[in-house]
C-alpha cells in the first residue's frame, strides 16, 4: 500500500505532505523518457490523409537533423515537435515545446513552439491564411533557425521514400535528454517571446 498525503485540500497539507507528493513525483518523472517514446509510437496510427503516419514524419525530420549533423537537442526536438498533435491538434507546437522547455536550451523550445506558424508558409495560402505571418519574427534571433528547422526538416518529410532511421535509433538521445536535471541552468532559462 502506497502512502497518502493527510490533506483533502491543499491548504491544509504539512510539510511532511509536501515533501512526500516531492518524492513521488521525482519518482514518476524518471519514466518521462518511456512515456514519451510511448506517445511517439502511438503517432504511428493518427491522422490519416498523409503518406506516411505521424510518427514516420517524425522520424523523417529527426533523421534529417541527425544527417545534418544537428545537435542532440535538436534532434530530439525535430523528433518530438509534433508529439502533441494527439491531445493539442490546434496548438500541438506549443504542447511540444512545453514538454522540451525544461530539458532544452531556450532557443530549441522558441523553434518547436513556432514551428506550426513557420510551418504556415507552406500551405497557408491555400486556405486563404496568410502564409507570411512568420514575419512579424523577423527580427528574432531564431527566426532562421525555426525557418531552416521547417524548410530542411519539416516540410519535406512525408515522403514514403525517404530511409529513415528507426525510433529505436533515437531511443538513447531521447533518454539522454529527458534525464538531466529538469530546469538545469546549463539548458533553460526563460525563453525570449
Amino acid at each position: 500500500m502506497s502512502r497518502i498525503v493527510s490533506f483533502r485540500e491543499m491548504q491544509y497539507g504539512t510539510r511532511e505532505d509536501y515533501l512526500l507528493l516531492d518524492e513521488s513525483e521525482r519518482a514518476y518523472a524518471l519514466g518521462l523518457a518511456d512515456r514519451v517514446l510511448e506517445s511517439l509510437a502511438r503517432l504511428d496510427h493518427s491522422l490519416e490523409g498523409y503518406p506516411v503516419s505521424r510518427l514516420g514524419h517524425s522520424l523523417q525530420a529527426a533523421t534529417r537533423a541527425a544527417r545534418e549533423r544537428a545537435d542532440e537537442e535538436l534532434i530530439v526536438a525535430a523528433l518530438l515537435h509534433d508529439i502533441g498533435d494527439e491531445l493539442a491538434p490546434y496548438n500541438h507546437a506549443e504542447l511540444a515545446a512545453s514538454i522540451l522547455r525544461p530539458y532544452v536550451r531556450p532557443e530549441v523550445t522558441w523553434i518547436v513552439a513556432q514551428h506550426g506558424l513557420f510551418q504556415n508558409y507552406y500551405y497557408v495560402h491555400h486556405l486563404g491564411g496568410d502564409r507570411n505571418a512568420r514575419e512579424r519574427f523577423r527580427d528574432h534571433p531564431w527566426y532562421e533557425a525555426t525557418a531552416h528547422f521547417c524548410a530542411a526538416w519539416d516540410q519535406c518529410s512525408f515522403d514514403p521514400d525517404y530511409r529513415a532511421e528507426p525510433l529505436g535509433f533515437f531511443e538513447p538521445m531521447v533518454r539522454r535528454i529527458f534525464a538531466r536535471a529538469p530546469h538545469d541552468p546549463r539548458y533553460t532559462s526563460t525563453p525570449i517571446s
